[in-house]
């Protein structure tokens, strides 16, 4: 298959070996991130492009003017404008299912640390401020049997459930455009109106994509309903979430604490109320960030990629486009 592909992130040996057997390949040799206009450049010629998160607007398919296929090393897209996209008939396909197991476990990893103030506390020991004395200026909160709302049951939804229910004994709640009942008898989870969930939960996980529907969707009145001692869990999309009224609300002890994995602008720059709030847990979006995990999203993106060059149905196109001709039955 003499295709022309262009990679525009750093990809495991093997899977660029996978590649070359298939197309003929070029590849962004600087370092990261990419400049937008070396990606511009890249695709110039190309029919597939293999990539990380960048923009894929008018703009690039205007330099890509034989492009077939943006597949995307992410189960989240919105970083593809979807229209333009359809409206050129390029297929685009993402990474989801391969990595539900280990962002389940950052999300386990969020929810103990917050309960828990590992951070916090593991900075008093280093800091050399622990003293002996009155124990309960030490003391967390339980996760075990208490009560988890999830908002948005997919795929990461439904493991991080599993993990709550069959690990901590938790109850779980959930909210999502549409009910789930093979989830709800396989797992006991229980379904609940937006507003009760968020004035029931302990812990409140946000696991929606980013749409326009859904930008900003915890706002101030939504932590507002949440419980004084509930703890806030991000590990979807930042744009998700008004960082604005998420910090008067730990400021205002509307609730307790927060985990995030994901913000509004990445990186979280350096002056945020967020990085100054010590009941804030703040990683570096690193949900999937094992080298396992990044490996098998590296391989679903390029075996996709060849299947649409193969004019063959990928196995995992973004929904929206998956009707769309090239490559697809």
């Amino acid at each position: 298959m003499a295709t022309n592909v262009f990679i525009s992130h750093p990809i495991p040996a093997e899977v660029r070996a996978y590649l070359d057997d298939h197309c003929r390949c070029s590849a962004w040799q600087g370092g990261l991130p990419v400049p937008r206009k070396a990606i511009l450049e890249g695709v110039s010629e190309a029919e597939g492009l293999l990539t990380v998160g960048g923009r894929i607007d008018d703009e690039l398919l205007d330099h890509a003017p034989n492009l077939r296929v943006v597949s995307n090393i992410s189960v989240g897209y919105d970083n593809l404008d979807i229209e333009a996209l359809r409206r050129r008939g390029v297929i685009a396909t993402h990474t989801p299912g391969v990595l539900d197991e280990t962002v389940a476990d950052l999300v386990m990893t969020l929810m103990l640390s917050t309960a828990r103030r590992v951070p916090e506390l593991d900075a008093l020991v280093k800091s050399g401020e622990w003293r002996k004395g009155d124990d309960r200026v030490l003391y967390g909160v339980d996760v075990h049997h208490t009560s988890l709302g999830i908002i948005g049951m997919g795929r990461i939804g439904e493991t991080v459930a599993r993990r709550a229910r069959m690990g901590f004994g938790m109850e779980v709640l959930y909210h999502n455009r549409r009910r789930r009942p093979d989830v709800e008898a396989e797992l006991g989870v229980l379904y609940r109106g937006i507003d009760e969930l968020l004035a029931s939960a302990d812990f409140v996980l946000l696991m929606l994509p980013l749409t326009p529907e859904t930008a900003g969707f915890m706002g101030a009145e939504r932590f507002r309903r949440m419980k004084r001692s509930a703890i806030f869990i991000n590990a979807s999309r930042g744009g998700t979430v008004d960082e604005h009224a998420l910090v008067r609300a730990l400021e205002d002890g509307e609730i307790r604490a927060a985990g995030l994995d994901v913000y509004a602008r990445e990186p979280l720059p350096g002056d945020s109320p967020l990085t100054r709030l010590p009941q804030v847990v703040t990683l570096p979006h690193i949900g999937s960030a094992t080298a396992r995990t990044r490996h098998a999203m590296a391989d679903l993106a390029a075996r996709n990629l060849v299947a649409v060059l193969s004019g063959e149905r990928p196995p995992s196109p973004v929904p929206e486009l998956a009707t769309a001709e090239a490559g697809n039955d």
